[in-house]
C-alpha cells in the first residue's frame, strides 16, 4: 500500500489553525470521522492521545506523524495538516510541529502499518519535500506533492 492510496484532497487541511497538539488532533479526528461515516471522532481522537502517550511521534524538523488503531475499521487512512503556525509537539529537536501527516490503521494491522510509516518517514526526511509542503498554497497542490513524490520514489 502506498501513502496516496489512504489520502485525498478532502483529508488535507491547508493552513489549519491549531493552538496545540491537542488541538491539531482533534482536528485530525475530525477530518477522518467527516470522511468515513463508519468511524467516531472521539474514538480516532483516543486512538491518537493513547499513542502519544507512549511518546511523542514528532519526527524532528516540524513534523509528526501521530497513528492510531481502531477496532471499528478495517481500511487505512490518513489526513494531513499543514498549520499556519507551528505547535509543540514535544519533538526531540525542540521545533514547533507545522507538517502532521496521521494514519489510521485497524487494530490487526502490523505489517501494513509499519511499512506506511517508514514510507511516511522517508517522505518527510526530505528536506525538500517539507519546503514544498509548507509553501504549497492550497489542498490540492499539498494532495500534488504526495502523488508525485509516490512517483517519483517508484521509479
Amino acid at each position: 500500500m502506498l501513502v496516496k492510496e489512504i489520502i485525498s484532497p478532502e483529508l488535507i487541511a491547508y493552513k489549519a489553525n491549531a493552538s496545540s497538539k491537542k488541538r491539531a488532533l482533534e482536528k485530525l479526528s475530525e477530518l477522518l470521522s467527516n470522511n468515513n461515516p463508519n468511524l467516531n471522532q472521539q474514538d480516532i481522537f483516543e486512538s491518537f492521545l493513547s499513542r502519544e502517550k507512549l511518546g511523542s511521534t514528532a519526527l524532528g524538523h516540524g513534523v509528526a506523524l501521530p497513528h492510531g488503531r481502531l477496532k471499528s475499521t478495517d481500511k487505512t487512512s490518513g489526513a494531513f495538516l499543514q498549520l499556519d503556525q507551528g505547535v509543540d509537539f514535544d519533538a526531540e529537536d525542540q521545533q514547533p510541529v507545522d507538517l502532521i501527516f496521521a494514519m489510521l490503521v485497524p487494530e490487526e494491522s502490523t505489517e501494513e502499518h509499519l511499512k506506511l510509516l517508514a514510507q511516511l518517514a522517508e517522505m518527510f526526511s526530505s528536506e525538500e519535500f517539507r519546503e514544498k509542503l509548507r509553501a504549497a498554497e492550497n489542498n490540492d497542490k499539498l494532495y500534488k506533492l504526495f502523488e508525485n513524490w509516490v512517483a517519483q520514489s517508484t521509479k
